[in-house]
């Protein structure tokens, strides 16, 4: 537990993906970072899965507890919708604002609502309307008290963003892949079986890539990015720079400019 806490929060950060292993994939060094630095991080995953490609519920369920337990979490939940079916509707945006509003999280990483999977786009859509109920407090009284996160954060997916800044996640790198890898139904093709983005041959190589492309950006091995809904502030910018561990790789290339 984080010593600045207000009473009005519950968990330290909450990721929210639309199927288990989104948030692995996408943004899971920043789920692990967030963990080595003492913070107690959650998961909710808005579908089982239950119509993927490969594997089973059973067997999504059985990698989940797996992955959890690598990214060591203090809670993972599953909201129950279904899967090929996320749309913003006021029963699932009431889903997930009775989910926010009983974790109560300080920071909320939600998936950018750009991607080729239509259960992607959902699933920013709703989280992003669900933020907004969630403070509103004759929406769902049934389900809590008003609430509203301190920071929202969108993490990106398939789709490249324009970052609002990049997280170093070179310390979690390999907590990451290890993460991954507990979805052998999904990252690994069986035999004879169709062939699906995350199981091609080098797609997590991909991801690897993309992580090392983020991090290249802020002098670092590894990064994600990420987009808020709001510009960004500083209170006091020379202590950030002054602060910045990545200050000495932007003078570098400042000098060889």
């Amino acid at each position: 537990m984080t010593a600045d806490r207000t009473t009005d929060y519950g968990v330290d950060a909450l990721a929210i993906g639309a199927h288990p292993d989104d948030v692995e994939l996408f943004c899971g060094g920043i789920v692990a970072r967030l963990g080595q630095l003492g913070y107690a991080v959650g998961v909710a995953d808005l579908t089982r899965g239950e119509r993927a490609s490969h594997g089973t519920p059973e067997e999504r369920a059985r990698e989940t507890a797996a992955a959890s337990e690598v990214l060591g979490l203090a809670f993972r939940d599953n909201v129950g919708l279904p899967d090929t079916e996320l749309a913003v509707t006021t029963e699932q945006v009431t889903a997930v604002v009775a989910l926010l509003r009983a974790r109560r999280p300080e920071l909320v990483l939600a998936p950018w609502p750009d991607d080729r999977h239509p259960d992607h786009v959902a699933a920013g859509r709703l989280v992003e309307r669900a933020l907004f109920f969630a403070s509103v407090r004759k929406f769902a009284p049934e389900t809590g008290g008003r609430f509203v996160p301190r920071q929202v954060l969108y993490y990106a997916l398939r789709a490249r963003i324009t970052p609002s800044f990049v997280v170093d996640t070179s310390a979690a790198a390999e907590q990451k892949l290890r993460a991954i890898a507990c979805y052998a139904s999904q990252v690994q093709r069986p035999p004879g079986g169709d062939a699906t983005l995350i199981s091609a041959p080098g797609a997590i190589a991909a991801i690897e890539a993309r992580d090392r492309y983020y991090g290249s950006m802020i002098g670092a091995s590894h990064g994600e990015a990420v987009r808020s809904p709001t510009t960004p502030g500083l209170v006091d910018p020379l202590r950030h720079a002054r602060d910045n561990p990545f200050r000495d790789a932007h003078a570098t290339e400042a000098r060889e400019a």
